[in-house]
């Protein structure tokens, strides 16, 4: 049966505030104000390339909520299950982020407690949510904002799951929200129900205290828990302007890795939402392939979307099929390049 949606992600949406060009947050006078947040972030992508995706949040019933509604609906998003607080503490999360340059590093700051998101309850929804998508995503982002939310994505994932619905998470740890520990009990206690795993290395070995390389590290999620497929991307930073990134997909049905050649030398314009990004690429090439399940394409379409997503300011992708497969074209062409689409 055809659902309405192929992705329906849940997380909190924010506003975000940046200072032009390289200035400091510390000295600057002026900002640029944008919409963004993980699940947004991969919503997006996923719709520029053709899925139809919807976002689950809540927003402040003021401006500032209209504003991000306009946002999510411009960027070919559903705003159908977006619901509103009509407290008078409703709020938007906020964030500033100033870019780097070597050899100064990337700054943010937070400014997102007790945002209207926080008080977003299944209470909310009606119960035809859990039957109107193909794919559920969300992260730990989500589950790290306070207990209220975490009751409330963890009892969505169960519910979506009971439907038949695909589990997809993205382990996305934050340092600044919650400890190692508790990330490792609360992802742990729904593994069971995930089957498309977002984890890199770094977080694998530093939240879950795996050992051995990526490819073992990745094999052994599938052992622990009934996840059918596991990426984990590779990004290697040279400088905040210069990156190289790559990644692999592990399938646990054909006891396969899949990889290619990472993009080398990405010039770094905005590197926020990239991770996002990537697994948006993924989500497109395991979606769009009518069962097919081509692992390859799909780690191909997530390469490509995320490096393009570094050279592209703000949270979210700008972009289309067209340009993502002339991307990958040119990636894996070995003849010579043309400076310009034209």
């Amino acid at each position: 049966m055809k659902k309405d949606f192929d992705l329906l992600s849940l997380g909190e949406i924010m506003l975000r505030l940046s200072p032009p060009d390289n200035e400091r947050i510390t000295r600057g006078n002026s900002f640029s104000k944008q919409a963004g947040g993980a699940e947004l972030n991969s919503a997006t992508g996923a719709a520029m390339l053709g899925l139809r995706c919807g976002i689950i949040s809540k927003l402040p019933a003021n401006d500032l909520g209209i504003y991000v509604k306009n946002h999510v609906r411009l960027c070919g998003v559903s705003d159908d299950y977006l619901v509103y607080d009509d407290d008078k503490d409703a709020r938007l999360g906020i964030y500033c982020y100033e870019n780097g340059a070597y050899p100064r590093k990337p700054r943010i700051v937070y400014d997102r407690k007790n945002s209207s998101m926080t008080k977003i309850s299944v209470e909310d929804f009606p119960d035809s949510l859990y039957s109107a998508t193909r794919c559920f995503h969300t992260s730990g982002i989500t589950l790290a904002l306070c207990p209220q939310v975490r009751e409330t994505a963890v009892e969505m994932i169960k519910r979506f799951k009971k439907q038949g619905t695909i589990i997809s998470f993205d382990v996305n740890f934050r340092g600044n929200l919650w400890s190692g520990q508790e990330a490792k009990e609360c992802i742990e206690s729904i593994l069971p129900y995930v089957d498309i795993f977002f984890c890199s290395e770094d977080t694998a070995r530093l939240t879950f205290l795996k050992e051995g390389d990526a490819k073992s590290i990745m094999k052994s999620f599938t052992k622990d828990y009934p996840i059918s497929i596991v990426a984990s991307t590779q990004r290697i930073v040279h400088s905040p302007k210069r990156h190289t990134f790559g990644s692999i997909i592990y399938s646990a049905k054909n006891d396969t890795f899949y990889e290619e050649q990472p993009y080398a030398d990405i010039e770094v314009v905005d590197r926020i939402g990239s991770g996002d990004a990537y697994i948006s690429g993924v989500l497109y090439g395991l979606l769009s392939d009518d069962g097919a399940q081509d692992y390859q394409r799909a780690l191909e379409y997530g390469n490509a979307v995320s490096a393009l997503k570094n050279t592209i300011p703000g949270d979210l992708l700008c972009t289309d099929l067209k340009e993502i497969n002339g991307i990958i074209a040119e990636h894996k062409s070995t003849g010579r390049k043309s400076e310009m689409d034209r």
